[in-house]
């Protein structure tokens, strides 16, 4: 029988090679029992991508009711709360989260444009400036502080990305295009 020892020491060798190469997943610790408030979670972030704001909006509603401090969930309503410009709402939602875990950058950002500069060009870093999402989000981090000419020049690292999938790349096309024009992005995105 595999002693205990032996499976956090796994554990921690698969981390350790994980971290090593930057690509550490986001991990919230579930119990069996949270497992039903973890899938509503990603349905809902699921739904969020393919623009089904409806679809989300209820399963991240769902989620709130079970734990309403879960913070994947509340940064998912945020980003339903932008959608639909409720931006304070947006705001409450993820201070909330950072509240519940601080090292989460995509929540942060909604602080200020300046704040929101720095975290994405740190988060970019962390990711060896390999994730396209977050090289968008830095360039969309620009355009709100006026800076257009560093959003139009992010936005197009982020499609240079190999491998970006065709909604990413029609989205950021999208951000190019209001960059280009020395706008930020509408409140529809």
């Amino acid at each position: 029988m595999i002693s205990a020892r032996a499976i956090l020491l796994f554990i921690a060798i698969i981390a350790g090679a994980t971290a090593a190469y930057a690509n550490v997943p986001i991990i919230v610790e579930t119990g069996a029992g949270r497992r039903t408030v973890m899938k509503l979670c990603s349905d809902a972030s699921d739904q969020l991508r393919k623009g089904d704001i409806a679809g989300a909006k209820r399963d991240v509603d769902a989620a709130l009711r079970i734990d309403p401090r879960l913070w994947p969930a509340l940064y998912d309503r945020a980003q339903i709360f932008r959608r639909q410009g409720k931006y304070e709402l947006a705001i409450q939602d993820c201070n909330e989260a950072l509240r519940q875990y601080p090292g989460f950058v995509e929540a942060a950002l909604f602080r200020n444009g300046q704040q929101a500069v720095r975290d994405a060009k740190a988060a970019c870093s962390i990711m060896a400036w390999k994730d396209e999402d977050m090289i968008d989000t830095l360039a969309a981090a620009y355009a709100e502080t006026g800076d257009f000419d560093s959003a139009v020049r992010y936005v197009a690292q982020a499609l240079a990305i190999k491998g970006i999938s065709p909604e990413d790349e029609k989205v950021f096309r999208e951000h190019l295009a209001w960059f280009q024009q020395r706008k930020r992005i509408p409140v529809s995105q």
